[in-house]
């Protein structure tokens, strides 16, 4: 019975992380085009807390809430645009994987050129300073 203990204690500890994670198929729809346009805008929406993940792929609570609000809105009738622009406007541009380019997403478009451009920078001067200090 001694041995036992710690096994159960441990796999009561462990019950918590085994609960089931977010499924879409409880989301139900008349047709299959409402189907088809709720699958293909959790695919093109990210959720705004987990790092690069889609509203489909995510198991965050906030994820959940938005797949709700987006299954709302298309059972409501409406499109892909009218979907998108209402969660943008709740939750900013961060939760469109293609973003568009405007100046409040410069940052996001051109911020990886110009960190590649001021490392190479930074490269080519260290390089360039012990080739002449070897000298």
């Amino acid at each position: 019975m001694k041995r036992a203990l710690p096994l159960v204690c441990l796999l009561g500890a462990l019950i918590p992380f085994t609960a089931g994670g977010y499924t879409l198929e409880q989301f139900k729809f008349d047709t299959p085009e409402e189907a088809t346009q709720f699958r293909e805008l959790l695919t093109e929406l990210r959720c705004v807390v987990c790092q690069n993940e889609t509203l489909a792929g995510s198991q965050a609570d906030v994820a959940q809430i938005m797949r709700e609000e987006v299954y709302r809105l298309v059972q409501e009738g409406n499109d892909q645009e009218q979907v998108k622009a209402y969660l943008v406007d709740r939750y900013t541009d961060f939760v469109l994987y293609d973003p568009p380019l405007k100046p409040t997403t410069y940052l996001l478009w051109f911020g990886p050129f110009l960190l590649i451009a001021v490392g190479s920078f930074f490269l080519l001067r260290t390089l360039r300073s012990k080739q002449r200090t070897a000298d």
